[in-house]
């Protein structure tokens, strides 16, 4: 309803005083506060981006909200995830996003959509919305909400951040550009890390989200001077703002219907290619690593393929430091072979006197980077077993006192 009957739109005496810094502002007015009264809005996603925007949204008086997300709360949410608690961690996001939402504003009605977006069920969800707001963090779901927005001429407000950097813009609005023009086709799966695995400064999610909010409720205005063919970029460790131009692709195909977004991704591919590599690999789990460790036994390297600063955080005692990277540009390759080949560590060594090879043991924070490691080592003629689960496994399951992340 972005161009509401605005007579049949009543604030009463609680609402004027609410709002009054809005009311007294020229661009906004009595009619614009109806026009944020009468407006619904659907965001996707209540973590690092959605949460502030949830926050503003509500607060600025939006009339409706829509809320999608199937995650539950988890303590490593909060750093950056404002609208949740600690008394909400293990249970729904959507249901502390709801009551967060209410604490601010009890005149706003909240839609819950406890479940997953998908091709099935996009149009449906999003069919009754004036605006979409893209708080997502994986690729298959932003082109699937790009092209749902697009079926249904919805403006979609996106974002997206990673360790200090973010980036906002407002896709299919007035003729303008949509994420298939500024991502004509998605990056291979793994070549862009996940928050989770490189890492977010807290306050770069207040900062995108709130602007994705701020152009909300722009178009919600009707004001012409929103993020529509323009990229806005921001670095919060320079402090630095940039502006890209975006317009649209007289070549880009035509949208006429959702399709299989993991496929298109290639994320099954991935997914395939990864388990065959796995199966490629020797594994064994935390509880046998615990074993070998306890036998006394000195004729293995136990190598660590994460960050340095993820070895601060949590290590296991005795183990190595090798980060994948050095793997993959080679330049570590030489000095793991001097470490299998090397009949004695003082580092590592349970026992002097060791005279077998020592065996090769390589793990991460999950396995994942890992298998990578040493499907690397293995071309370079190095065999090695990859631990299940990792060093989050190891906490859980063999020493609670490491930290986990």
């Amino acid at each position: 309803m972005l161009n509401p009957n605005l007579e049949a739109i009543e604030l009463n005496k609680d609402e004027y005083q609410r709002y009054s810094r809005h009311i007294i502002l020229p661009e906004v007015g009595l009619d614009g506060q109806k026009r944020l009264k009468a407006a619904s809005v659907l965001c996707i996603g209540s973590g690092g981006l959605g949460s502030p925007l949830l926050l503003y949204l509500a607060a600025a008086g939006i009339g409706r909200i829509g809320l999608v997300d199937f995650d539950i709360v988890d303590s490593s949410n909060l750093q950056r995830q404002i609208i949740h608690s600690e008394s909400w961690v293990g249970k729904p996001k959507i249901e502390s996003a709801k009551d967060r939402i209410h604490s601010i504003n009890p005149h706003c009605q909240v839609d819950l959509y406890e479940t997953a977006i998908s091709s099935e069920n996009a149009l449906e969800i999003l069919e009754p919305y004036d605006v979409v707001v893209d708080g997502t963090d994986n690729f298959p779901t932003r082109y699937l909400t790009n092209d749902a927005c697009v079926l249904l001429d919805k403006p979609n407000v996106y974002g997206s951040i990673f360790r200090f950097e973010g980036q906002a813009t407002v896709f299919n609005y007035q003729g303008g550009p949509n994420y298939r023009d500024l991502y004509p086709e998605p990056p291979p799966p793994g070549m862009v890390p996940s928050c989770a695995e490189g890492g977010v400064l807290g306050v770069l999610c207040g900062i995108i989200g709130t602007i994705q909010a701020t152009e909300a409720i722009k178009i919600i205005l009707g004001a012409e001077n929103t993020l529509s063919g323009r990229l806005l970029l921001y670095n919060a460790w320079d402090m630095k703002f940039r502006e890209l131009k975006l317009r649209p692709n007289p070549e880009r195909p035509v949208i006429e219907k959702l399709i299989d977004y993991q496929e298109f991704c290639g994320i099954p591919q991935a997914a395939a290619a990864e388990a065959d590599a796995s199966n490629a690999i020797a594994e064994m789990s935390v509880l046998d690593l615990k074993q070998l460790m306890d036998s006394g036994k000195d004729d293995f390297i136990l190598l660590d393929v994460r960050n340095p600063n993820e070895y601060e955080i949590a290590k296991i005692d005795g183990s190595v430091l090798i980060p994948l990277s050095e793997l993959e540009d080679g330049s570590a390759i030489s000095k793991v072979k001097e470490l299998v080949n090397t009949s004695h560590s003082d580092s590592l060594s349970k026992g002097a006197g060791a005279s077998a090879p020592y065996r090769l043991i390589a793990h991460c924070k999950l396995g994942g980077r890992s298998t990578k490691a040493l499907n690397i080592l293995k071309e370079a003629g190095i065999e090695g077993t990859n631990v299940k689960g990792g060093i989050a496994a190891w906490s859980q399951e063999v020493d609670p006192s490491i930290p986990q992340y």
